[in-house]
């Protein structure tokens, strides 16, 4: 390809320069206008360089001539040439464009670890299918008006994070081919030279800014306005976010990379971060309007983990714009995004407050039935785990403690946390904590309502068993809540397994006690018979009673339940069957044995495997025969 050279040339020389350029004046030249294009595909590259040549002959005569007359008329056989070589510049940013592949977006996986395939997978696990997104094309990297079948709600179900930083991940391709860069530089050099930048930049920057809007509609980038993201349900908002993510990383290492280089390859050090700019900061702009309405909306627990993986993935793109934004001219595209990610990285604490508050503050009164787990216990804990998921961003962003609990005021009207006994760790780890502090605060409350004594204890017994048993499955909760406070909660629990056994089988129990049967002075067996079948009575009337009320509670841990029974077990039994072999001959000798002698210890034994079932109808006590 031709390129400026500094000499003069004669007069011959000029004179074949200046009919070379009207030739293709498509004005006055009958030719120009059937040829059409110099620098068309497959064309004639000897006319091209003679073209080039023609141009820079002419460039040269200008700057060496000083007649008024040479200068003007050289001057518009010039305007000539740079209107010629302004329609070649337009046709082939234009043509270009149009042969542009949609799928050049797709990043291949079997590319280098620059790739953005294995990044853009990250977010790709919430939908649990890995393998059908690795088939996905362009089509589903959108943003769509329309939140589609794909289910946005992953508030409490969400499958593990994996690490979503990347590596250095800008890939650049070739929006325009080497061939037509090297015509565009050509012409730019000739334009820029004549004094015609502003007109050249108009024109790449019109064609590219098309170009560019064409990209961002196949990525499905639309605009949304703070008010029009306010106004969808957050359901639809979380599904636009994930593919807002996606779309972003491919707009940040593929697209604005890709531009930038563009601009690099044609100007060369003289107008390509004008042009640049030119191009790319209004899409910018509105590339991240969408995170910034995200960012302001208002705060609700279901929307954190939404934000925090919008942080995330600003937080792995910044690297890669400060590589691609680097001049004054573009610092105002970087500011944003870094105000952006401080916003969410606010919005993110924020709800994490607001949510330790909506814990201490639930308003639910109705007992749950059978004492189980209550709804609430469930949400917190499943919650607590997916902010576990998350601790790596957290612990940056968590950076100071619970403002409330500072010290043990042994206060029973309020939650209660002696942050001195959990010296070491980290502010997130504490906010964990008095979250399940002020859950068990409002658990002991709800255990309040329930009429049944020992029914309350169970409740407290089960929520708290789970909080403890939650904690335990999840490696990252166990890392931040750590051994002592869970010791702390498992003697709750366990404390709460006594406190029922006291409340229920001591007034059982305490019918099987011979004190009251033995008649003083008398010289027959010793026992009273009446007082004797009257103790059966009641033993049985209270198992009774403890067997058809008790076999509707429910103790959902297989194990728990077990342990309980053991428990029970192990102070009903042995009493009964001491109770029984001592006393049994004395009723048996009597009148209608049967109606006091009711049940063997075998039948006590099968009917405590009836206890804590959550039955809806207590199931028939089997009686000795």
């Amino acid at each position: 390809m031709a390129t400026p050279e500094n000499h003069h040339g004669d007069s011959s020389d000029l004179e074949t320069a200046e009919k070379i350029i009207l030739r293709w004046d498509s004005t006055t030249s009958e030719e120009a206008k059937e040829k059409n294009l110099i620098f068309q595909s497959g064309g004639d590259r000897d006319e091209v360089d003679r073209y080039l040549k023609a141009v820079d002959e002419l460039q040269r005569h200008i700057s060496s001539i000083s007649i008024s007359d040479e200068v003007k008329a050289a001057s518009s056989t010039i305007q000539i040439a740079m209107a010629r070589l302004e329609d070649e510049f337009r046709n082939i940013l234009i043509s270009q464009t149009s042969t542009f592949e949609p799928d050049s977006l797709l990043l291949d996986s079997s590319l280098s670890s620059s790739s953005f395939a294995s990044s853009s997978h990250t977010e790709l696990e919430d939908d649990g299918n890995v393998e059908e997104e690795e088939q996905q094309q362009l089509v589903d990297l959108v943003l769509p008006d329309e939140s589609g079948s794909d289910s946005g709600s992953r508030r409490l179900s969400r499958s593990r994070r994996s690490n979503s930083k990347s590596t250095s991940s800008i890939r650049e391709i070739d929006l325009v081919s080497p061939e037509a860069v090297s015509d565009l530089r050509s012409i730019a050099q000739r334009m820029i030279g004549a004094g015609y930048s502003r007109e050249c930049v108009q024109v790449y920057g019109n064609v590219r800014k098309s170009a560019m809007e064409m990209i961002f509609k196949q990525l499905g980038i639309v605009k949304l306005g703070i008010g029009d993201v306010q106004r969808l349900d957050w359901e639809a908002v979380e599904v636009k976010i994930r593919r807002w993510i996606r779309a972003a990383k491919v707009c940040v290492r593929v697209v604005f990379a890709s531009e930038k280089r563009l601009c690099e390859q044609i100007f060369e050090g003289t107008m390509e971060e004008t042009c640049f700019m030119e191009i790319v900061k209004g899409s910018a702009l509105e590339l991240f309007n969408f995170p910034e309405a995200i960012s302001i909306s208002r705060r609700s627990p279901e929307k954190l983990f939404k934000i925090l993986d919008l942080h995330d993935a600003l937080t792995d793109l910044l690297p890669d714009m400060e590589e691609i934004f680097d001049s004054s001219s573009s610092e105002s595209i970087l500011v944003q995004a870094t105000e952006i990610q401080s916003r969410l990285a606010e919005a993110a604490r924020g709800i994490l407050t607001e949510f330790e508050n909506a814990v201490f503050r639930e308003p639910s009164v109705v007992p749950v039935p059978g004492g189980t787990i209550h709804p609430l216990t469930r949400y917190v804990m499943n919650y607590l785990n997916l902010i576990s998921d998350y601790k790596e961003t957290l612990i940056d962003l968590i950076m100071t403690k619970p403002c409330r609990g500072l010290q043990c005021t042994n206060d029973p009207n309020n939650p209660d946390m002696d942050i001195s006994q959990l010296e070491g760790i980290s502010p997130l780890a504490l906010h964990m904590i008095w979250t399940m502090v002020m859950l068990q605060f409002n658990l002991e409350e709800k255990s309040l309502h329930y009429k049944d004594e020992p029914l309350s204890h169970i409740f407290v017994m089960n929520n708290v068993h789970y909080i403890v048993q939650k904690v335990k499955s999840s490696p990252e909760l166990m890392e931040l809540i750590g051994d002592k406070y869970l010791r702390k909660l498992t003697g709750i629990f366990r404390q709460a397994a006594t406190k029922y056994q006291r409340a229920t089988w001591v007034r059982v129990l305490n019918s099987l006690r011979d004190e009251g049967l033995h008649v003083s002075g008398s010289f027959s067996s010793g026992v009273s018979k009446s007082a004797l079948r009257e103790r059966f009575k009641a033993f049985n009337t209270m198992f009774e009673e403890v067997h058809r009320i008790q076999s509707t509670w429910s103790v959902p841990d297989t194990q728990l339940r077990e342990e309980l029974r053991i428990s029970l077990s192990e102070h009903l039994i042995p009493a009964y069957r001491s109770f029984l072999g001592r006393f049994r001959g004395h009723i048996e000798s009597g009148r209608h044995p049967e109606n006091y002698l009711k049940y063997s210890v075998d039948n006590l034994e099968t009917a405590v495997l009836d206890f804590f079932e959550g039955y809806t109808t207590a199931p028939h006590l089997r009686r000795s025969q």
